[in-house]
């Protein structure tokens, strides 16, 4: 077992950050000049990482694979961004910021991370206030706050349902600011295959031009990977469908350990499945419960005959209504964190109280009729209008006058790459920011916490921790990767891979794979886990595997735009992904936030953790294909704030 240096800095917590920053090693301006880094990923983190990269003075070079950097994931973000101005003077602190992501995770994270998150938030609204995005203001004019689940405070800022893109267009405005400086050099549609190390260092990249199949080399003095979660390992997410985790997962593979990967988030306010059709499922946000309510009928006969038809949710009267998160949580009600609400809707449809007539009897409704009573429609359009039309043109129903259904899906992974306080993996030179890390979220990401820790890492922490390590690394000349043996070798191991493939030519396509995988880890790794289900997901996960590669069928040729083999490698990337995440929540015998183990379960139905065995963070290292991984630990301690059970019933 390796001992894992988190590199937290002495001190008192609230002092750490500023201490760091104090005593960290800088870089002077004639030699930033002199030192090359590769940001791959262009969403949040990656775009506001290369931007304040190269705005420093060091060279940039970003890659994506979209056909623009605007295209990132991050634009698909909704309800808004967390951070602790207090402008509602409800009571928010940066500490109680702090409290409620340590507590919302299950007291999972690290201790000094989170509260540099929180510490940091409020920089990031001045930020983005400054590039022009569009936040909504309120009749003063004063920016607008609204309320997102853990927390009874009003802290996140929005933009309508669209913040995440406006939030992406200030970042790719920064970015393109340096790209047309010439500070960055910009590699659209094009995709990482490997990591490239000399003398154990991250050197460099090896890629796949997605137009002309051209496999390429880029050095680098440090790679900072910022691309995302790797949520679409069960195919049916409400993640974009190029959203892979092959980067982190070569970076596991080149020694940086994999963190936590069992811990996957599942949102409950996605709309429900209608058929083995979709290819992806769509996210409704976590605002909405600001005013839905949501609820099924108390009655099983009325569930099946609104599943039949038979009934509407108009026929059923409020005293037959069963509010169900209003009645176990009345302290936070629909505002409780996602975990704990998506295991109540799950609980509530497998009792038979379901409403939606899909294969599964799955689906709760989201009810704003009552705010429409409470504050007429129009403020409720003002707020929500644009997911109000997304939700109609989707399902063909007019949620200001039915309730929309909703149901948990997969939408954030918590787990990732382990990361030191520096955010440097195992791998010298190696950085990995934004989702693709094991984040600050522990076992359950808060709503509106993913686009505070994106641009947290990018814009505020990286370009200080990144330095401790540049400032050694000015006098290593640039190399040319012609010249490189290490570059020459990754490459040719990438060509090999992809001929294996090319050449496999079964008759199964790669997405029956990815649809077999999704659903093993949907039905034995998903909301709900077992000692038994989990062993037969590794031993079905390692078949589907065997048979990929014997009978997986990739049409066309590697010398051009082939979407096929694009996923092909990706695929093969989440069936290995699968068993470690598996592995992961075998090993992990408690409950704990989205880690849900069906033996580990209070009187009451919540999780049941077990702090005097598992605090602590589960770093994986990869030991070869055939051999199993080593798990390395690193504890959690809490100095600043007292461990207990999560309780969302009372104040």
């Amino acid at each position: 077992m390796t001992k894992l240096d988190s590199k937290i800095p002495e001190g008192k917590l609230k002092d750490k950050w500023s201490n760091f920053k104090a005593h960290q090693n800088l870089v002077n301006p004639a030699n930033k000049r002199k030192i090359d880094v590769i940001v791959v990923g262009t969403g949040l983190a990656g775009g506001a990482a290369a931007a304040s990269l190269a705005e420093m003075g060091f060279k940039v070079k970003s890659f994506c694979y979209q056909d623009s950097p605007r295209r990132a994931h991050s634009i698909a973000a909704q309800g808004g961004i967390n951070a602790a101005k207090n402008y509602p003077n409800d009571g928010d602190t940066v500490y109680r910021l702090f409290y409620d992501t340590i507590k919302g995770g299950d007291y999972r994270a690290r201790e000094a991370n989170v509260y540099r998150l929180a510490e940091v938030s409020n920089a990031i609204i001045d930020q983005a206030v400054a590039q022009g995005v569009p936040f909504a203001r309120d009749y003063a004019g004063y920016l607008d706050n609204r309320s997102f689940g853990g927390a009874l405070v009003s802290r996140t800022f929005y933009a309508r349902g669209q913040t995440g893109q406006q939030l992406l267009l200030g970042a790719y405005s920064a970015l393109s600011r340096q790209i047309g400086l010439g500070n960055v050099e910009m590699h659209p549609r094009t995709e990482l295959m490997d990591i490239v190390k000399i003398d154990g260092k991250a050197r460099g990249i090896v890629t796949r031009n997605l137009v002309t199949g051209e496999i390429e080399s880029h050095f680098g003095h440090a790679v900072v990977l910022a691309t995302g979660g790797y949520g679409n390992v069960f195919f049916l997410s409400t993640n974009a469908m190029g959203s892979n985790g092959s980067a982190a997962w070569k970076a596991y593979k080149k020694g940086a350990f994999f963190a936590n990967p069992s811990f996957v988030q599942i949102h409950p306010t996605a709309i429900p499945q209608h058929g083995d059709f979709q290819s992806k499922l769509t996210l409704m946000s976590e605002s909405l419960r600001n005013d839905g309510r949501i609820w099924v009928p108390k009655k099983k006969e009325d569930a099946e005959a609104i599943r039949l038809g038979k009934k509407t949710a108009a026929d059923i009267p409020d005293e037959d209504r069963d509010f169900y998160l209003e009645r176990r949580y009345p302290a936070f009600g629909n505002l409780v964190p996602r975990d704990v609400a998506a295991r109540a809707a799950k609980e509530r449809t497998d009792a038979g109280y379901g409403i939606e007539n899909n294969a599964t009897k799955e689906g709760v409704f989201l009810d704003f009729k009552y705010a429409i009573q409470r504050l007429g429609k129009d403020v409720i359009e003002a707020r929500y209008g644009n997911l109000f039309q997304m939700y109609e043109k989707i399902t063909d129903d007019n949620p200001y006058e039915v309730p929309m259904k909703i149901f948990p899906a997969i939408h954030y992974t918590m787990g990732g790459i382990w990361v030191d306080y520096e955010l440097q993996t195992t791998v010298p030179g190696l950085f990995v920011i934004g989702e693709a890390n094991f984040s600050d979220h522990g076992a359950n990401r808060l709503g509106a916490s993913a686009l505070m820790q994106g641009l947290a890492d990018g814009y505020f922490v990286l370009p200080y921790t990144i330095q401790n390590y540049l400032a050694y690394e000015f006098d290593t000349p640039r190399m040319n990767p012609a010249d490189v043996k290490e570059f020459k070798e990754t490459e040719d191991e990438v060509k090999e891979r992809i001929n294996k493939l090319m050449n496999i030519k079964g008759k199964q396509s790669v997405d029956s794979f990815h649809k077999r995988l999704g659903k093993v880890m949907w039905n034995k790794v998903g909301m709900a886990r077992n000692k038994e289900g989990l062993e037969e997901a590794v031993k079905e996960i390692r078949e589907i595997r065997e048979e990929f590669w014997k009978d997986v069928y990739i049409p066309g040729n590697t010398d051009t735009i082939n979407p096929e083999l694009e996923k092909a490698n990706r695929v093969a990337d989440f069936l290995e992904l699968g068993e470690l995440m598996a592995y992961d929540a075998l090993n992990r015998n408690e409950s704990c936030g989205g880690h849900f183990r069906t033996e580990y379960v209070t009187e009451d139905g919540e999780a049941k953790r077990r702090d005097d065995e598992y605090m602590y963070v589960a770093a994986w290292e990869y030991k070869g294909d055939d051999k199993e991984p080593e798990l390395n630990k690193e504890p959690l301690k809490y100095e600043e704030i007292e461990v207990k059970t999560r309780n969302y019933k009372t104040a």
